[in-house]
């Protein structure tokens, strides 16, 4: 068997065109530009790349972009005030803080004072309260990309069981959710799962998040499974001289042969992860104001 490759930028490509629409019609029929603000504090060389990235999207899908800039040492008061003032911005629809944050800087203090409803990341603990008890929230942009990638080639979940390897805040627990919001039967395995190979075997939907590069082999994978491996790992080249690789959570070959479909690394989870932040940002925006929510593009 050759597994059918979930193709994640082509994926978000189609979600990117179908926000870049929705924004012009608001702007267009209601006079309405969403507006998603970022803040970085620090000089994370990796974030700033991401934040680069979600600014450039954000402005090519006919949005307004707010980047903002933070020394490293600034402190905690000057932080909450600026995030303050963004929640009280109309202009403002979404706000990011990206992560990780210098370590003087308290994080879940952080994250909680951004409106829930402009917490477009959907870490605020209001989002992860709502989103348990299956009500309407702000939803995590990777485990809602793998959700949109798993609804499009399945049509529907119900019934089917499904594994999240990993229990993360950020994608474990709530893939876990959504997928038992769409009637998965729906178990998280992790470190200290016992019989782990077992409990993979018998899942229809197998989604890795653990961070362990190549963790799981093909020989876990029920024959036909659909395989969805977010992480993205750096592996040192495999000769001298050569480049580093990146690997996901499974062994993207042995599980090739044997699952049904499978999102390869890179090119699979990841770039969905910034085209469910602008579907967000829309969210966010149309909620605000009243409007129909983009259709597709929510959980």
């Amino acid at each position: 068997m050759s597994a059918k490759i979930i193709d994640g930028k082509a994926f978000a490509a189609d979600v990117r065109a179908r926000v870049a629409a929705h924004v012009a019609r608001l702007k267009e029929e209601n006079g309405i530009t969403p507006g998603l603000a970022v803040v970085l504090v620090g000089e994370d060389p990796a974030s700033e790349v991401y934040v680069r990235s979600k600014g450039k999207q954000t402005v090519e899908v006919g949005m307004n972009s707010y980047e903002h800039k933070l020394d490293a040492d600034t402190s905690e008061a000057d932080l909450l005030a600026l995030i303050d003032t963004l929640n009280n911005d109309p202009a403002v629809h979404g706000i990011l803080v990206q992560l990780p944050l210098p370590g003087h800087l308290d994080s879940d203090l952080v994250i909680n004072s951004i409106n829930p409803a402009k917490d477009v990341d959907g870490f605020h603990i209001s989002n992860v309260g709502l989103l348990g008890t299956g009500q309407k929230s702000m939803v995590p942009c990777t485990p809602l990309g793998c959700l949109m990638m798993l609804r499009d080639h399945h049509g529907s979940l119900s019934g089917m069981n499904a594994v999240v390897i990993g229990r993360s805040n950020i994608v474990g627990k709530p893939m876990a959710q959504l997928l038992l919001g769409d009637s998965c039967t729906v178990t998280i395995a992790h470190s200290r799962t016992k019989d782990i190979a077992d409990v993979v075997r018998g899942a229809d939907i197998v989604v890795a998040a653990v961070g362990r590069p190549e963790m799981v082999p093909g020989d876990w994978i029920k024959p036909g499974a659909t395989v969805i491996d977010v992480g993205i790992n750096r592996l040192p080249p495999a000769a001298e001289g050569g480049k580093a690789r990146l690997v996901g959570d499974c062994h993207y070959d042995s599980c090739a042969e044997v699952a049904g479909a499978i999102t390869p690394v890179p090119g699979g989870v990841g770039p969905m992860t910034i085209a469910c932040l602008l579907a967000n940002t829309l969210t966010a925006c149309c909620r605000a104001h009243g409007l129909a929510e983009p259709e597709g593009l929510t959980a």
